[in-house]
């Protein structure tokens, strides 16, 4: 309730203001997922070095990957009469009501990596099905065409975890001499993909290669992996291309990744949002190019 009526007295005072000319710079707000990911820090620290370049003053907020707190965190950005916000979602269906409330306060939208289930100003992203696909067909050619293999999912109602999934699948599908014995989310996250990679060690046998959603999942798998003595039996295959992931790959240990431009993202991001609030047209989608990384 305080908050409706904190959004009641900025929208009365965005009304005053209006009259009193433009402001000086941007005001721009960033909601990051989670900061504990090496891939989104380097996404904000792109956000940040051009938002210097480009004279705006960029609000970084961390949802330490909890949908409860970037609802919260977006809905302070609005309050805090922000010109355009940014969000790097944690659950694209959970941020639906904050991105209501921005347009209800007429302050443009942008989701970046992820994307929301309701309709923004721009997407700037990774063609995640693409990325999936290209994991897959890497990921065939080195079993040639044969073999059981895993999935590591990662966070539910992501369209990160939607697409890379959908895209590696399409191609697994289609490919009679591959099973994938389990599908298992592991939410992004280290710790948590050594753990579910554990767990699954322990059901299955014969295990030729892991597909994960990204490379934190990867590298937690590869520690499971490592620890039960199957390091050259099993394929790991990751997305993203942290600088973790590529040491591995260096090492032998991750065959390979996906490489997004999370920095790239971020520069972006803040790009548009200039481009958008000067009134100049921005395409729907901006996508960032993908290339796989292997030894």
């Amino acid at each position: 309730m305080k908050k409706l009526v904190a959004l009641v007295v900025v929208m009365s005072f965005m009304l005053v203001a209006g009259f009193a000319g433009a402001a000086e710079a941007y005001d721009v707000g960033l909601a990051i997922s989670t900061l504990d990911n090496p891939f989104f820090v380097d996404l904000a620290d792109g956000a940040e070095e051009a938002a210097e370049e480009l004279g705006v003053n960029l609000t970084v907020v961390d949802a330490g990957d909890d949908a409860a707190t970037q609802m919260s965190s977006v809905e302070d950005l609005v309050i805090q009469g922000m010109d355009l916000i940014a969000i790097n979602p944690v659950d694209g269906d959970a941020i639906v009501p904050a991105i209501e409330e921005a347009d209800m306060m007429n302050i443009p939208v942008i989701t970046v990596d992820r994307g929301a289930e309701t309709d923004v100003a721009v997407h700037i992203a990774s063609d995640n099905v693409e990325g999936g696909r290209m994991a897959a067909e890497y990921m065939a050619e080195m079993l040639n065409n044969e073999g059981r293999v895993i999935e590591l999912e990662g966070i539910p109602g992501t369209s990160a975890a939607r697409e890379r999934g959908e895209g590696f699948n399409e191609v697994m599908d289609e490919i009679e001499g591959i099973e994938i014995i389990a599908r298992q989310p592991a939410d992004f996250n280290r710790a948590q993909g050594m753990s579910v990679m554990e767990d699954l060690l322990e059901a299955h046998e014969n295990i030729d290669a892991v597909f994960a959603h990204n490379d934190e999942m990867a590298l937690g798998a590869i520690e499971a992996i490592d620890a039960a003595g199957l390091t050259d039996e099993i394929m790991v295959v990751g997305f993203d291309a942290i600088g973790d992931a590529l040491t591995a790959i260096e090492e032998g240990t991750l065959a390979a990744t996906i490489a997004q431009q999370p920095h790239e993202m971020g520069r972006l991001t803040i790009e548009m949002a200039v481009q958008l609030l000067d009134g100049e047209e921005v395409d729907e989608f901006v996508p960032v190019p993908l290339e796989l990384i292997t030894q």
